[in-house]
């Protein structure tokens, strides 16, 4: 359970931040005070905005069964590299091999620090 609602809280956050992109993109427009009628027209910021309060309260249930030193970094590095992943697939950006490289080395990097080796 811990784990799904860790997983939930990486997909809810990764796809707030694809979401909050789509919203600012043209033909759409960051809402601001000059048009306040497009920010109650731009549905991916509200979405956008809704999953990452959801992700925050996931991530706050995933506290409750994980340790911070645990938690935090599994779900702030997994929506990195699903934000990595996302940002080629629906905006075409590139994806150099550094990038991948990065991936797996944050990856491994939090593996090292969720293992409870003595």
């Amino acid at each position: 359970m811990k784990w799904l609602i860790l997983i939930l809280g990486i997909a809810s956050n990764a796809l707030a931040s694809v979401l909050i992109k789509v919203a600012i993109t043209t033909p759409r427009h960051f809402p601001s005070f000059a048009d306040p009628m497009a920010a109650l027209t731009n549905w991916p910021f509200w979405i956008g905005l809704t999953l990452y309060g959801g992700a925050f309260l996931l991530y706050a249930a995933a506290l409750t069964y994980l340790p911070l030193n645990v938690a935090h970094p599994i779900l702030t590095s997994g929506a990195i590299a699903a934000v990595a992943l996302l940002s080629v697939v629906v905006f075409r950006e590139p994806f150099p091999w550094t990038t991948a490289a990065g991936i797996i080395l944050v990856v491994v990097g939090v593996v090292l620090i969720s293992l409870r080796l003595k």
